[in-house]
């Protein structure tokens, strides 16, 4: 047994260990029980060494800089003084507390469930519980629920097969006829609705987005009506809350009167924030009276300058017909011979034929819908891929005479090229499931990049085209579009920065696009007070006379008098009493941008915690 006594002095510095184990090892015949507990010792000792008892370094790093010793936030990575052992750590702390990527990171780990705009496990049977007996009026409630979700007649629950099988499956089953299943249908249709109307009453605003619809069998047309809006759980919800035939002659102030109606019917006129519409003219004049109708009883935001949304995907769309009418006659060649190809299995294997002869790894033309543009662009786009095999089709084709040259080849590769653009950015801001007012600027900014590369284009052809695009995309956004610009603001990775940048390009000359900067900064501190003013209060002027009558002196009469100085003194120790400090909206604008881990696609501004600034505002 080794004595104590008898070992070598143990090292302080962790570096010497490796010595003093090798004479330790020298001296001992059993050596390694020691060194375990002498390595443990050791490990024990660094960790007590570094130990902190404060908490703030759960949210700190301490390193060593050339000005000594500092504290790092492990969020922003922002340095702070600190001095060591027993000093003070309230500054961290106050840091702590108003650190955007902080509050960024914690919310991001608490994620969001999705949007439930459709049953999160379709395999399990809503209608099923344990335990449950079989009820008729159960049976009746999922008979209604499927004739209205298949769009069956309602005399299906009058025929005998399918009344069999009930009946089969359970002998207490009693068939019902269809003037019940319709009564059924308008039970749910009322119960669905009553339950919606209890959830709007939670909702502080809410955007619409409407539209029209013209039957191709009929002469009628309906309007639909759409409501998008944040829940009381911050989840987004989208529901249709109209589908109504609008009668005839249809004016703007007759489009105006059934919103209204509808809003009215839910109870959420004073709730409006915004109505997407298309540039129809008609438009023009419903949303102008139904702003008016709606400010009589409640205040817009910024005094309604942000109502009228003009939509983003149908501007795009008249900006790429601009293009494709340029090339009408190549899509109709492109467009008939995709038709003759696929007409029959012999055409179409002996243009399969041609395809494997040029060694082609695509198999497969689509035909377009002539009324959606992006069907049109993908027929292009997938047409190009096979421009070497249209000649050698027509070879082997003598009635074939739909074979686009390769001179239209050429421009339809060109289109395609800008296409791409418009097609991206469309389904970018198409998307219902997720916020998309935040993308919509970045997606102008490309737009307007890709047609000015056009306009400097060699290509006569290509030029000429653009500049009409130029003309349609100046005539609907060569305003300042507010809403635009104030909900990339509020996009934390974004903030002012996107708007300095893409302004200069969108806007021009430099100044036009300083001005709107400025306006958009000054509309956002608008709205910000009127936000506050809504819902925390304001100290109104006569609250102030009434304060300051009851701290001044009284005459020998006995009235009160109230001076200038009085007053003016009475707010002086307010504004002393209270010093001043920056809004919220002040401090989240001069904090840095949020750079969220990984891609942008992943990043959804409902689930990292911007409502901590602007829950007051949205």
């Amino acid at each position: 047994m080794v004595q104590t006594s008898d070992l070598p002095t143990p090292c302080k510095d962790p570096s010497d260990l490796a010595l003093f184990v090798c004479k330790f090892v020298s001296q001992s015949s059993q050596p390694l029980t020691y060194i375990q507990k002498l390595q443990s010792e050791l490990t024990l000792a660094e960790q007590k060494k570094r130990r902190k008892t404060s908490g703030i370094w759960e949210e700190m790093d301490q390193v060593e800089t050339d000005n000594g010793l500092k504290g790092r936030c492990k969020y922003c990575k922002q340095l702070f003084a600190y001095s060591g052992k027993g000093a003070s750590t309230s500054h961290l702390w106050r840091h702590v507390g108003s650190c955007l990527q902080r509050k960024l990171h914690t919310s991001s780990q608490q994620k969001q469930p999705t949007i439930p705009f459709q049953p999160s496990n379709q395999s399990v049977n809503p209608f099923i519980a344990p335990g449950a007996r079989y009820s008729n009026e159960k049976m009746r409630e999922i008979m209604a629920t499927a004739i209205m979700v298949h769009e069956h007649p309602f005399n299906i629950v009058e025929d005998e097969v399918w009344m069999w099988g009930f009946q089969y499956a359970n002998s207490e089953f009693q068939k019902i006829s269809r003037k019940t299943a319709r009564s059924d249908c308008l039970a749910i249709y009322e119960a669905e609705k009553k339950q919606l109307k209890a959830l709007l009453q939670g909702v502080s605003k809410i955007s619409l987005t409407t539209d029209m619809w013209k039957s191709a069998h009929q002469v009628a047309e309906y309007m639909v009506i759409t409501g998008h809006f944040i829940d009381a759980g911050w989840n987004l919800q989208k529901r249709v809350l109209s589908f109504v035939k609008v009668p005839a002659p249809r004016r703007g102030i007759d489009v105006a009167d059934a919103i209204f109606k509808c809003l009215k019917a839910w109870g959420i006129e004073n709730k409006v924030f915004s109505v997407s519409v298309d540039n129809a003219s008609y438009n023009d004049s419903c949303l102008r009276a139904l702003k008016d109708t709606l400010s009589l009883s409640s205040s817009l935001p910024l005094g309604g300058s942000l109502f009228h949304v003009r939509c983003c995907a149908h501007i795009l769309n008249l900006l790429v017909q601009d293009g494709l009418g340029r090339i009408r006659d190549i899509i109709h060649n492109v467009r008939e011979s995709v038709k003759y190809i696929n007409y029959n299995d012999s055409r179409l294997k002996a243009f399969c034929d041609v395809v494997e002869q040029k060694r082609l790894k695509e198999k497969k033309l689509i035909i377009d819908c002539p009324t959606r543009w992006n069907s049109t662009y993908k027929m292009l786009s997938t047409a190009l891929k096979f421009k070497v095999v249209f000649p050698a089709y027509k070879e082997r084709e003598p009635h074939y005479n739909y074979a686009p040259s390769e001179e239209d080849w050429n421009k339809v590769e060109k289109i395609c090229k800008l296409l791409k653009v418009f097609n991206l950015a469309t389904h970018v801001i198409s998307g219902s499931e997720y916020p998309t007012a935040n993308l919509y600027l970045p997606e102008v900014w490309r737009v307007k990049q890709v047609i000015d590369n056009a306009i400097e284009d060699d290509d006569f052809f290509i030029t000429d085209m653009a500049s009409s695009m130029k003309e349609k995309f100046d005539k609907y956004w060569g305003e300042c579009n507010m809403l635009m610009a104030i909900a990339s603001v509020l996009d934390p990775r974004c903030k002012l920065y996107v708007v300095n940048y893409c302004f200069p390009l969108i806007y021009k000359p430099d100044y036009v696009a300083s001005e709107n900067v400025d306006k958009v900064v000054s509309s956002m501190k608008t709205m910000y007070d009127e936000y506050i003013g809504m819902y925390k209060g304001e100290t109104t002027m006569g609250n102030e006379l009434v304060n300051a009558s009851n701290n001044s002196p009284v005459n020998v009469s006995g009235s009160s008098i109230v001076t200038g100085f009085d007053q003016i003194m009475t707010i002086v120790r307010e504004k002393q009493a209270i010093p001043p400090m920056k809004s919220e909206l002040e401090a989240y604008l001069e904090e840095g941008v949020y750079i969220p881990d990984g891609s942008s696609n992943s990043f959804s501004a409902l689930e990292c915690g911007i409502r901590v600034y602007i829950q007051c505002w949205w």
